[in-house]
């Protein structure tokens, strides 16, 4: 609950502050920049209890009218409630806002854990199921690399799903998944335990992060798969090693070496802000108790368990008995879950009012 009384108090004594002619630029800044903030909190906070009082007020004279007047202070409650709804849904976007990446399109890599060749397997599994469930969205999906074993799984790949919104739907997939199944190489039929790792990473502008070609070894050599003599004969395949982190990005999916230098770079640069954002994450746990949901890949966030058609996400406690349709794209009941899940999670940690 927020204390608004408080955030009178505080924005008081900012104005205060500003107020003083001595003040330099470098701290004058983000004391306007917190002024303004909690400015707009506190005028819609206002303008939600002026309804409040008038919808009040209604209520007490509605109840001393006739029924034609009764009416008329009806309407009037209504349309006050209307009006409340649509101020508190703008004070809830500006308490809590969206993550700013929630727009954008991601690189989605998926690497085989435990298990072996059953874990490459799933992997192959879960490529497909993401592609399903991108292709129910609208969204273009592309193979930037990969790396495949002898029975059609993968070792490691890595997608690039575009379109609209794509990081909003996706970003809680990033983690451990787990699967309990018969393998297709187990003679005994007994039940095996394997993992998959996925990470996503929204797609970013070259403006977000820079990266000092210095720091880069850029090595090229011809892809491999598929494609023709172009393939065999153009050195278009491209490896960045970022030498400061020993970062190492390679795609081989178009066939301009230059767009492959393009989009392994873009690749890079959201791999280096998911690394600092785990980094800035793992300080922060370290001085509370709850986990904000942090998708960190050591954590088990999902179970698929193939005997009883069961899938279990482990944050939203969500169970439902109907993996064959989830390994066909049907991924909603899943999704939906987790974001107003997201949503819970940056109301109980949002920092704007230093709760």
């Amino acid at each position: 609950m927020i204390d608004w009384t408080l955030v009178q108090n505080e924005y008081d004594a900012l104005v205060g502050r500003l107020a003083d002619s001595n003040l330099d630029h470098k701290t004058r800044v983000p004391l306007q920049k917190r002024s303004s903030q909690l400015n707009n909190l506190l005028t819609l906070y206002k303008k939600i209890t002026q309804f409040d009082a008038t919808i009040a007020d209604c209520e007490q004279q509605m109840a001393k009218e006739s029924s034609d007047m009764q009416q008329l202070y009806q309407d009037e409650i209504k349309e006050c409630q209307d009006a409340k709804v649509l101020l508190e849904q703008e004070l809830d976007g500006m308490l809590f806002p969206e993550d700013e990446h929630d727009s954008k399109s991601v690189f989605l890599e998926i690497r085989a854990g435990t298990g072996g060749q059953e874990a490459a397997l799933f992997a192959a599994n879960l490529f497909k199921m993401y592609s399903m469930y991108a292709s129910k969205k609208g969204w273009a999906v592309s193979v930037v690399e990969e790396a495949t074993t002898d029975l059609g799984g993968f070792k490691e790949l890595i997608i690039h799903i575009q379109g609209k919104d794509v990081y909003k739907f996706l970003k809680h997939e990033s983690g451990v998944h787990r699967v309990q199944r018969v393998p297709k190489t187990e003679t005994a039929g007994r039940v095996h335990t394997s993992t998959v790792t996925v990470a996503v990473l929204p797609e970013l502008e070259d403006v977000e992060i820079t990266i000092d070609p210095k720091d880069l070894r850029i090595d090229t050599y011809r892809a491999g798969g598929a494609g023709g003599q172009h393939v065999n004969k153009t050195d278009s395949a491209v490896r960045f090693t970022h030498i400061p982190s020993g970062l190492v990005v390679a795609c081989q999916d178009e066939r301009s070496q230059l767009k492959n230098r393009q989009k392994a770079l873009k690749i890079l640069q959201a791999r280096l802000i998911e690394q600092e954002r785990l980094k800035k994450e793992a300080q922060m746990s370290a001085t509370r108790k709850q986990q904000m949901g942090t998708g960190e890949r050591a954590e088990k966030i999902r179970t698929y368990n193939f005997p009883q058609n069961r899938v279990t996400d482990h944050r939203t406690d969500v169970t439902l008995k109907k993996l064959d349709m989830v390994m066909e794209g049907d991924m909603d009941d899943l999704i939906e879950p987790l974001i107003a899940w997201d949503r819970q999670q940056r109301r109980e940690h949002s920092s704007l009012l230093g709760e």
